[in-house]
């Protein structure tokens, strides 16, 4: 698995903690450091049956200095996944990504029902 985090993120945190404590393995990719690219959220996009607006960290700095709330209502689906592999930030995380599904955001009653 994957998981994709910024390490000082409260939620990331828990995430981690949780996955360790099921014992699970994973590969941690921080999000600042190496921000997914258009491919990769394409992919994750289609995998995860989400809307896009799902994968913007609508509570982050970055996303209201852009005051995307107004402007992604306008934006194409192409042009949003462009946006978004500009900056990590712009990204909502934690994400975890297998073959069989990508979870963003960390959501512990979501990610208990699935087996890891």
């Amino acid at each position: 698995m994957l998981f994709i985090c910024y390490p000082k993120c409260s939620t990331c945190l828990k995430a981690r903690k949780w996955l360790n404590e099921k014992g699970f393995s994973y590969t941690e990719r921080n999000i600042k450091e190496q921000n997914p690219n258009y491919n990769e959220l394409k992919e994750w996009h289609a995998k995860s049956g989400l809307p896009l607006k799902r994968f913007f960290n609508t509570s982050g700095t970055v996303y209201r200095s852009l005051g995307l709330a107004k402007k992604l209502p306008e934006m194409s689906e192409e042009e949003q996944l462009q946006l978004l592999s500009t900056d990590g930030m712009l990204v909502k995380r934690p994400i975890l990504i297998n073959n069989d599904f990508v979870f963003v955001g960390f959501k512990e009653d979501e990610w208990q029902k699935l087996d890891l």
